[in-house]
């Protein structure tokens, strides 16, 4: 079938999609996302601009697909971390989610950089990349519903409950990965570890704790440990 879904010109297809996604990549290494070019790229890999639209109808088409690999490396590496750590204590639990989160950011910094924030102002995410952000928190829901939030939570958990009583698809994302935990409990635990990792992973991955003397490691770990304390998780 030279040209069905496994011939040679849908092989090549894909080959210089993964190109132009590589060198996107390397424009975001150099200049942030905002430096992504498909003008760049059609001169890097030598062809001309009408040439590269064929793969990608827009910048921002080849920017939601970098997002959307990205989000799905990042939960393929976290959903595996949980599998790993199988029925080991819920502390070490969310540590082990926590570091595969880091070392993945850490490994793949420009792609990291593109989950931090919109790429442009104008730019408008799909619906189908909080789907694959939802997947990278699953886990943490799994583990955090296992805890209750003290009461310095209050009002946090208070605010993630409604919206899971109001969002049909908050409720399905809760239901799937904690079916027997509190729904605020589970949400609040989550969206707390996901600000914490961002603002340890975040700077790391910039680069702003070199010098410092320290490992980012440690304090992503220190971190872990207060919310893990907060939550009363052995």
């Amino acid at each position: 079938m030279p040209n069905g879904a496994g011939g040679p010109r849908e092989r090549y297809r894909a080959q210089v999609r993964a190109e132009i996604k590589q060198a996107a990549l390397e424009q975001i290494a150099t200049g942030g996302a905002g430096a992504v070019a498909l003008t760049g790229i059609a001169k890097r890999l030598g062809v001309s601009g009408p040439a590269l639209y064929k793969y990608f109808g827009s910048r921002d088409e080849l920017l939601t697909e970098l997002i959307l690999d990205a989000y799905g490396d990042v939960a393929t590496v976290v959903a595996a971390a949980a599998e790993a750590a199988g029925d080991a204590p819920a502390r070490a639990r969310l540590h082990a989610l926590a570091a595969a989160y880091r070392d993945w950011a850490l490994a793949h910094p420009q792609s990291y950089l593109l989950l931090t924030g919109p790429p442009s102002p104008t730019y408008q995410a799909p619906p189908e990349t909080v789907d694959r952000a939802r997947a990278v928190l699953g886990p943490f829901l799994t583990v955090l519903a296992e805890g209750r939030p003290g009461p310095g939570a209050a009002a946090l958990r208070a605010q993630l409950a409604r919206w899971a009583e109001t969002t049909p698809a908050v409720a399905t994302w809760v239901g799937a990965f904690a079916p027997a935990g509190d729904p605020g409990d589970a949400l609040s635990g989550a969206v707390t570890a996901w600000a914490r990792l961002h603002g340890v992973v975040g700077l790391a991955a910039v680069g702003l704790f070199n010098g410092m003397g320290f490992d980012p490691g440690t304090l992503l770990a220190a971190e872990i440990d207060a919310l893990a304390d907060s939550y009363g998780l052995p």
